[in-house]
């Protein structure tokens, strides 16, 4: 079922979806080579219940898996997402590292991601990221009612294609608000004209994971891994869908 949204409950969307634009500003001053991937989930986890919020992902269950144990997938380097926050995993000049972070608030849902640099990193690592963040907004400008999910897959998949990299197989973006994943689901690469039709008030989660070296993906419990080793980067905003276009909401 795809969700179009009510006035009050895009009050509440947009309350969560605030909460995460903020901590992604502090998050980015506190990544430097040295710091370890739970100090940034124990911020994160403060800074959310601060505000009134709720970690979307901590406790969050898939068959097969422990919960998932952290408020931020924290995914450096080769990990596409859902990388797990830990002690062990310290931050190196020059890595760069996805942080993807959900909040509930007042039972609405918000999801976002963003990829950091870690100090001074390669021109290989810069471009890959530039080209991302590129495809997401690509993206969300293809987001507008009448069009198709597919108008959305095209546009991405074919700015990633031009730049020489990937999209991570099977996975996708999707619908967020009520639940933290509803439908559609929004494939990072697909046919124009394709799909469900878009309408305002849908609210969306825009992402894409692009790799460097190869589609093909590698999996260890959580863990999502590029699976030639080679980079990835990965942005995402939760929008609404507007009759005067799309509104990213996960800005600070």
């Amino acid at each position: 079922m795809i969700y179009l949204k009510s006035p009050a409950e895009i009050t509440k969307i947009r309350a969560a979806c605030r909460i995460i634009g903020e901590l992604f500003e502090e998050l980015g001053t506190m990544i430097h080579a040295g710091v370890n991937t739970w100090e940034l989930d124990r911020f994160a986890e403060s800074f959310i219940l601060a505000k009134g919020g709720k970690p979307a992902f901590k406790g969050y269950r898939v068959p097969g898996l422990k919960p998932f144990p952290g408020t931020l997938c924290t995914s450096p380097n080769s990990v596409i997402v859902h990388g797990i926050p830990s002690k062990k995993v310290i931050l190196n000049e020059g890595d760069i590292i996805g942080i993807d972070v959900g909040v509930i608030k007042d039972g609405y849902y918000g999801d976002a991601a963003r990829t950091y640099a870690v100090g001074q990193i390669s021109e290989e690592a810069c471009a890959l990221m530039e080209a991302t963040h590129e495809a997401l907004m690509i993206g969300i400008a293809a987001a507008v009612p009448g069009a198709r999910v597919g108008d959305i897959s095209h546009a991405i998949g074919s700015h990633i294609a031009a730049k020489g990299y990937f999209p991570a197989d099977d996975l996708t973006g999707h619908g967020v608000g009520r639940e933290l994943h509803e439908e559609p689901q929004i494939p990072n690469s697909g046919r124009a004209g394709y799909g469900p039709r878009l309408e305002a008030g849908m609210t969306l989660a825009i992402e894409p994971m692009v790799n460097i070296g190869t589609n093909r993906v590698k999996e260890k419990g959580w863990e999502f891994m590029v699976a030639d080793g080679s980079l990835s980067a990965h942005f995402e905003h939760s929008i609404l869908l507007t009759n005067a276009g799309s509104e990213i909401l996960t800005n600070a």
